[in-house]
């Protein structure tokens, strides 16, 4: 073994040049799949968790059929054997009350439709990073229970200013038509316009006054101390429910089109280093190849004094595998380098970049993971194409005979 471990080494070496070659090619493969992988995640994560944080939190406790049919009629109380079960569940970092509504503002002349949030501002602040989007004026408290915090769009649209008093017009969950008069002390930039137009922040007592919920919420929002580890939590917070009639969905179930947006961008970039492989894998077959043929008549000799077709195989894959190793090795490395850059400094767009990016809900930011998956499954990607390259090759070492090897010119 240690002599077809020498002769793999030295055969490498025969040819410096198309070896160093190859050897570069694998790097900057690994390289690219790194700092590529990296980033997605990275950026990835980050957006996961802006998202996440802004309002609907990681994991969500619904009453079934609620979030295909969101109706007040769907709502429930927050018992103490919920809030117990919760608490006692490791990883949960905080939860808090949320309520969701329909209804009419008005301010004069002018009418508007809205989208009311209620929730405690004091939980909240736990929960949920909505407290980071304010844009103007305060946000509410809880002592002062009538007051709001609208979008921007939406204060702009009505014609009215920070310090006015508007009205709300909802149907309660009792049937009745509420209204309620507030003062806007606020106001919120999410950066999706439609969101800016419609939302209206509220405290969940006041929310639950207007629509006479009598201490009813539509959710309970819930933050985790780790994103790796939100399916343990939901099953846990599945098993431990005792109300048949409650629900758990994770963000992906609450916001699906974010999800599928996030899923399609990773189909591109798995395409794009698929392509990137598959032109890594030709550069390996043409190198072992060549190599190959070239040593059809040493082969030849080599098998008519002995040597088994087997050990001929053996060298050849060792010569793949180590110019695949160093290859890796080198492309870890470097690409390591990368990412901890890009983790340590992220890339902040600025002007019209980070206007389009926020238009669309995304933060105008690049960051990078150093998850050992990223390094893993790039590294696995390129030695598995490396191996299926030098299958051609190997197929006909083996098919390989001593005379054939001997005349062949």
């Amino acid at each position: 073994m240690k002599l077809i471990l020498k002769l793999a080494w030295r055969n490498i070496w025969r040819n410096k040049r198309r070896s160093i070659l190859t050897l570069l090619a694998v790097t900057f493969a690994v390289i690219a799949s790194i700092a590529m992988r990296g980033i997605q995640e990275g950026t990835y994560e980050l957006n996961i968790k802006n998202a996440v944080e802004i309002f609907s939190g990681y994991l969500q406790i619904q009453e079934k059929g609620y979030l295909n049919n969101p109706s007040l009629a769907k709502s429930f109380k927050p018992t103490e054997d919920l809030k117990s079960t919760l608490s006692n569940v490791d990883g949960i970092k905080a939860y808090s009350t949320r309520i969701n509504a329909d209804g009419l503002i008005s301010f004069k002349d002018n009418s508007l439709g809205c989208a009311i949030f209620g929730l405690n501002p004091q939980s909240s602040q736990e929960t949920s990073r909505i407290f980071s989007k304010l844009n103007e004026g305060r946000f509410f408290t809880e002592l002062e229970s009538y007051e709001i915090v609208i979008g921007y769009k939406l204060l702009k649209n009505l014609k009215a200013d920070i310090g006015d008093e508007i009205v709300i017009l909802a149907q309660g969950f009792d049937g009745s038509l509420g209204n309620m008069k507030f003062k806007i002390v606020g106001t919120t930039k999410m950066g999706m316009q439609d969101f800016d137009a419609m939302s209206v922040f509220m405290d969940t007592k006041s929310a639950q006054e207007l629509l006479s919920l009598y201490g009813r919420i539509t959710a309970l929002a819930i933050d985790i101390n780790s994103f790796d580890d939100l399916c343990d939590i939901k099953e846990e917070i599945k098993a431990n429910l005792k109300n048949e009639e409650l629900v758990v969905l994770d963000w992906k179930e609450l916001m699906p089109d974010f999800e599928q947006s996030i899923q399609l961008d990773n189909i591109s970039g798995i395409f794009f280093l698929a392509i990137l492989f598959v032109i890594v894998a030709f550069g390996i077959l043409n190198t072992v190849l060549m190599s190959v043929t070239e040593r059809f008549k040493e082969f030849g000799i080599s098998l008519s004094i002995g040597m088994s077709n087997y050990k001929l195989v053996l060298v050849v894959l060792l010569e793949t595998l180590f110019i695949t190793i160093i290859g890796l090795i080198l492309g870890n490395i470097i690409g390591f380098g990368i990412n901890l850059y890009i983790f340590n400094n992220p890339i902040q767009f600025g002007s019209e970049y980070a206007w389009m990016y926020e238009e669309y809900g995304f933060l105008p930011r690049i960051e990078a993971s150093l998850k050992f998956s990223v390094f893993f499954n790039s590294s696995i990607s390129i030695l598995i194409a490396s191996v299926v390259a030098a299958v051609y090759p190997i197929v006909k070492v083996i098919r390989l005979e001593p005379l054939k090897g001997i005349r062949y010119t």
